[in-house]
């Protein structure tokens, strides 16, 4: 069996049909039809066929598919034009009117919009749990629990769920599992081996890697995959050709680039967990992180995500130094997303503002002096100088 590096290049390849050593673009939304009847109606309603309507399926899509099915040990996979798409349309393959949910507290915002806005307006029940407390998944579910849906590490606050017991759990029970591995990546962590029916992934962040695209991606069981198919031809997530022969280009580096992020985020993170300017660190690689053995038993490697509070007496002391920090970074791009070659850093206090209010940031770990950071490639010492400088004069 390959290895992974070996994967990411040549797995896939059964779809690029021509003589061209890299896969073309199938820059096309339809494909001629066979004249026979019955072959058109196999082509009509196979999953994912990939010559009959793009809707339907892609060459391109369908490599960049067996790339991620590979990464992430499942049968199957199906890419989407965004995470967000990957997200509401495997929850709905798998929940209906009437079912229940539990989900936890600290989430990416926008699953945690639709889990609050539009599965309740849709008569699906969702329960939120602290997601660093095992019981209290077990205690949440009810009869008609249909779904625990997990995030680990966490966004923003790099919280960590127990991968093995929310397997044995859902198995016990009957109930569906997933998790949204994007924070990890496949190169880190293999929710698979853990026993989890699906995983997800925002496949704009590290599977592309390089900020050029949008994506998202669904593993799990080819039958399952199949019912996500189902609900993709009706909800119409369709990813680009194009994007998905950028993500197939990100893919070929992904381990390459995730080790080399994972290097500069323990680095990075060391150094502001010495620094008094920084009041807190989280890392999951950090020895004090409170979760650091749980992380060491079901991670392969750290990941390029951090979060760090900013000394501040007050929340409009910690908010004013947020803001000169910002202001101050040159290396660092005050920038939304994750998992790039370029390192970017947010203030989740405003970027979730909208959509989540006081008791909501709270149970989520979002504080007003809360930075999350995005390490990238570039080199250590010059990021690390980079907040040095930012930080100069902060007040307590």
């Amino acid at each position: 069996m390959s290895k992974i590096e070996t994967d990411l290049i040549h797995q896939g390849s059964a779809f690029n049909e021509t003589n061209a050593v890299v896969t073309p673009i199938f820059q096309t939304s339809t494909y001629l039809a066979d004249t026979d009847l019955q072959a058109y109606i196999i082509a009509a309603t196979a999953t994912k066929h990939p010559g009959f309507y793009h809707r339907h399926g892609n060459p391109s899509n369908s490599q960049a598919a067996a790339i991620i099915a590979s990464l992430e040990k499942t049968e199957d996979a199906l890419v989407l034009a965004t995470g967000m798409a990957a997200i509401s349309t495997a929850i709905l393959a798998v929940v209906k009117a009437g079912d229940h949910v539990v989900t936890q507290h600290s989430l990416y915002s926008g699953a945690m919009l639709f889990f609050r806005e539009f599965l309740s307006d849709y008569g699906v029940q969702v329960t939120h749990v602290d997601q660093t407390v095992n019981k209290a998944f077990e205690n949440a579910i009810q009869e008609n629990t249909k779904l625990i849906y997990i995030e680990t590490p966490s966004n923003p606050n790099l919280a960590i769920t127990d991968l093995a017991f929310i397997g044995e759990l859902g198995k016990k029970h009957n109930i569906t599992t997933m998790v949204d591995n994007t924070f990890a990546s496949p190169i880190n962590q293999h929710p698979k081996e853990f026993g989890i029916d699906v995983i997800v992934h925002s496949a704009t962040k590290y599977l592309g890697g390089h900020s050029d695209l949008t994506a998202g991606a669904v593993c799990g069981r080819k039958d399952y995959i199949h019912r996500v198919w189902r609900r993709s031809l009706t909800l119409g997530g369709s990813l680009s050709p194009f994007d998905s022969w950028l993500l197939v280009r990100g893919l070929k580096t992904l381990s390459m680039r995730v080790k080399q992020i994972n290097e500069n985020a323990l680095s990075l993170a060391k150094w502001f967990e010495a620094d008094p300017r920084i009041k807190y660190t989280g890392y999951v690689g950090l020895e004090s992180h409170p979760q650091y053995e749980l992380a060491q038993k079901q991670m392969k490697g750290g990941t390029g995500m951090l979060s760090v509070e900013l000394i501040g007496d007050s929340e409009e002391q910690a908010y004013q130094n947020a803001q000169q920090v910002l202001n101050k970074l040159k290396i660092f791009a005050n920038a939304a997303s994750l998992g790039g070659v370029e390192s970017l850093v947010v203030h989740p206090a405003s970027m979730w503002g909208g959509h989540h209010n006081e008791q909501q940031k709270q149970s989520g770990g979002i504080t007003a002096g809360m930075l999350r950071i995005s390490v990238g490639i570039e080199h250590i010492d010059d990021l690390i100088a980079d907040f040095d400088q930012a930080l100069e004069g902060l007040h307590a």
